[in-house]
Formats: C-alpha cells, structure tokens, sequence
C-alpha cells in the first residue's frame, strides 16, 4: 500500500508500471491523507480511471465507520494492526473488531490486516475475516521463514478463506526447499 501523504501524485506512475501486464493491481492508500483533505471520493474516481483495484487503509487511531462510507466503491480494505510506519511492532488485536465489522457487513470484499502479523497472531486476524496479510518481521524475524510462510499461509485459507483442512496447502520447513 502507498504510505504517502499525497496518494493522488502517484496513481499514473503505478498505472504505467503495470503497463501491459495481465495484472490486476490494487492501488491502495490511506484514508487519513485524503479524508482530511476532503478528496477521498476525487482520488477512489482516479483510481478508477486508470483501471486499477481501489483500496483503503486505516490506522488503528480510524473508525471503521470512517471507511464503510467508501465501502461499496472499494476493492479492498485494510486494516492496520500497528501504528504506520516503523516495523517489529506488536500485533493489535483490537483491530480485530474492525475487520468483523467490514466482513459482516462486505463477505466478498477482500480484507487485509498489516502490522505486527506473525504464526502466533494471524489466527486472530483469519477467524475475524481477513482474507489477506502481510508480514514483514513475522517472517524475516522467524527462525524458519519457510515455515512461518506456510503456517500463516494454512491459517488464511482456513479461517479467512474457508478451505476445509484437506485442501489446505502443506506446511513447508526452510529444510524442504
């Protein structure tokens, strides 16, 4: 996601960088450095123009209610589960109440959690509805970054995704590969 004070600069950079590519990019920014701007609805009508997937973020000082005004309009949301910008922090699960909201009131939209995600949290952030993490300590910290990759990764499609346990992916140690 674009941790930028001006979101809006950035949008066709993105747009050229995917170029041809048959991907489907979400442009995702933070609702506070447009909100208070008052162009949040100008930079999600960008977003679209240049036919990229639209996604917000919060920081956890943000009522979701602040976000579910854009619901219907976005791709995707994400939920910060640390205060932005400095890594190693510890996992948020208050946040969690966020993400039950936006899963029961969206059950298709997708749904990130970021910040301080790591095996011993991302069942809190799966069972809540996130259908998405990112991990950046919780991987690079861990002992076998293999195995902390799949066992986040099981607990997602199990909890987040709804994949019965047979249909899981296999749980992978450094050693394996």
């Amino acid at each position: 996601h674009m941790m930028t004070s001006e979101p809006e600069k950035w949008i066709e950079g993105i747009e050229k960088a995917k170029a041809d590519k048959p991907l489907m990019v979400t442009y995702t920014f933070h609702l506070e450095t447009t909100e208070d701007r008052g162009i949040t609805q100008q930079v999600i009508d960008k977003i679209k123009e240049h036919k990229l997937r639209v996604g917000i973020a919060i920081s956890p000082d943000t009522p979701v209610e602040k976000l579910l005004k854009y619901a219907d309009q976005i791709d995707l949301a994400l939920v910060m589960t640390v205060h932005p910008g400095k890594g190693g922090q510890s996992f948020m699960e208050d946040m969690m109440s966020k993400v039950r909201t936006l899963r029961e009131k969206y059950p298709k939209m997708d749904i990130e959690v970021d910040g301080g995600v790591k095996p011993a949290t991302v069942d809190a952030a799966a069972k809540a509805g996130a259908n998405l993490i990112v991990s950046g300590s919780g991987v690079y910290k861990a002992k076998d970054m293999a195995e902390s990759i799949s066992t986040m990764k099981r607990s997602v499609e199990k909890f987040g995704q709804g994949k019965d346990d047979d249909k899981l992916s296999p749980l992978v140690k450094d050693a394996e590969l």
